[in-house]
């Protein structure tokens, strides 16, 4: 006799991905996210917040510009949903804003509801409240506005009360909050000025609100329509009405950021990526994370093991970047060793990252060069002594030579051991097309020879002087800028110090003296 478990029915989970800041997503949101087999998302999703999601999950895109999702369209989203959950699937329906404020997220419950499937709502940050805020206008002030409206600019033709009643709009409530408004945006103005409300009442229209590349225009309801056009302010838009538009004058935070609308490249490994760009955004540049660097074991462990069983023969370790202790210690533990292993050793760090990512080991660093390169802790060494001491590097496998060259030219006995290699990426056409072909990069930013010198090759010599021949090159030291130097490029941004806060800050100071 057979028998069959019962089919597991998934769930879907209908998640508000914000106004477009990814730091506007929810603790919750982002829980699903990651756990996640199938996302099914918007337009108005950012994409970044795709980097929560597993790299083996499904990704659907059913986007739609310029408008509202016709009937025939959300029935197709409705039934991927269904379709996904009834396969056993964790679906995460990632929708731009709230779901419930004008996301049509109640049809994609009711289609679920009647199929019996499981749902969650996670509630998003309203684009309706966001985008003003980040424009610097506040929906309600005690001397100004004590109530507002959320109104949709594209009303269900086949809603059964029909329009919304504008008499009503122009009198019983202080802010008007449109959403979707661009396509009527003369109706509605000529609507509200029609119905009493005053001509000179000031008016914003936000476009791509919190994101890097936010636009706001102001003006009154008589003269907004004109000034969208002049200054092409496009969907998607937010558009206020009330006397609180005239407070963006003075609470205007965002968009005075120094580094707000520029476009800046970060060429980092991945995983490294992260902190350096969120830096620059957070003086308000728009980051691209473009990794021209990947960061793996190297093809033969076999001397990095060696010199970890003959640890207790070197006077001297030396570690030159952060991959170099996280790989030696990836290694330790693979070998099954611990810190006791390094007890007696004058440990070393060329720079403040490195010496950190060593001392949350627990270990103490003895040795930073003031000069966070390898010249600068050859002289530190000099100093100490070097003939007769065993030194151990564990680092790139492809790396400088010339503090292993010197220490050895003074009579130290050197082991040069691969701890990983950073090999170049593969980019197809259209990831080059999708990372490039949106716009102007104002600035490029390298963090190593390697790093530059990957870039160009990625992205090839003719598309590089073709599309980067306007771009500024920032380098974090010296090294990297002589190496852009020898490509023929001219460097317009060299920190003093080599690290990653003063890059940002010199990154910043650039910009602030050309304004």
């Amino acid at each position: 006799m057979s028998s069959s478990l019962p089919k597991i029915m998934g769930t879907v989970a209908l998640v508000g991905a914000g106004p477009g800041d990814p730091g506007l997503l929810t603790l919750r949101g982002k829980a699903m996210l990651e756990a996640a087999d199938v996302v099914v998302y918007d337009y108005l999703a950012n994409p970044l917040l795709l980097d929560f999601v597993r790299a083996s999950a499904e990704r659907i895109y059913v986007g739609k510009k310029g408008g509202a999702l016709n009937s025939e369209h959300q029935e197709k989203i409705n039934q991927v949903l269904i379709a996904s959950a009834k396969a056993g699937k964790r679906v995460v329906r990632l929708k731009g804003g709230d779901p419930f404020i004008f996301g049509r997220g109640g049809e994609e419950i009711e289609a679920l509801s009647a199929e019996s499937i499981p749902f969650e709502v996670v509630p998003g940050v309203s684009s309706a409240i966001a985008v003003p805020t980040y424009a610097g206008i506040p929906l309600t002030h005690r001397k100004m506005a004590s109530s507002v409206t959320i109104i949709t600019g594209h009303e269900d033709p086949d809603k059964k009360q029909g329009p919304f009643d504008w008499e009503k709009l122009t009198t019983g409530t202080d802010t008007l909050v449109f959403l979707m408004a661009m396509g009527n945006l003369k109706a509605i103005t000529e609507k509200l000025q029609l119905q009493g409300k005053a001509s000179d009442t000031p008016t914003a229209l936000i476009q791509w609100g919190t994101y890097p590349h936010q636009k706001t225009v102001t003006g009154t309801l008589l003269s907004i329509v004109d000034l969208a056009k002049k200054m092409g302010i496009k969907p998607p838009v937010v558009m206020v009405v009330g006397e609180v538009v005239s407070l963006r004058t003075q609470l205007n935070w965002f968009e005075t950021r120094p580094l707000f609308g520029k476009r800046i490249l970060v060429t980092r490994a991945k995983a490294q990526a992260g902190e350096f760009a969120a830096q620059l955004s957070n003086f308000g540049a728009e980051t691209l994370v473009f990794p021209t660097l990947k960061i793996v074991p190297p093809p033969d462990l076999s001397p990095l093991d060696a010199a970890i069983a003959g640890i207790e023969s070197y006077d001297v370790l030396i570690f030159t970047s952060v991959n170099g202790v996280s790989y030696f210690r990836q290694r330790l533990r693979a070998l099954k060793k611990d810190l006791r292993l390094l007890k007696g050793l004058f440990i070393c760090a060329i720079g403040p990252r490195t010496a950190e990512a060593i001392e949350d080991w627990d270990l103490r660093v003895d040795a930073i060069p003031t000069e966070f390169k390898a010249e600068g802790l050859l002289a530190l060494l000099t100093a100490r002594g070097v003939a007769g001491k065993r030194f151990l590097i564990p680092r790139a496998l492809e790396a400088r030579e010339i503090l292993p060259e010197s220490l050895r030219d003074l009579g130290g006995l050197v082991d040069v051991v691969p701890a990983y290699q950073a090999l170049r990426p593969v980019y197809k056409d259209a990831e080059l097309e999708r990372f490039f072909g949106s716009g102007k990069i104002d600035l490029l930013t390298f963090a190593s020879a390697s790093t530059l010198r990957h870039f160009v090759e990625i992205v090839g010599q003719e598309r590089f002087k073709r599309q980067f021949k306007e771009s500024q090159l920032a380098c974090i030291g010296p090294v990297t800028a002589a190496a852009a130097t020898a490509l023929g490029l001219k460097v317009a941004v060299v920190p003093k110090d080599y690290t990653f806060p003063a890059l940002t800050a010199a990154i910043v100071d650039y910009y602030q003296n050309l304004a």
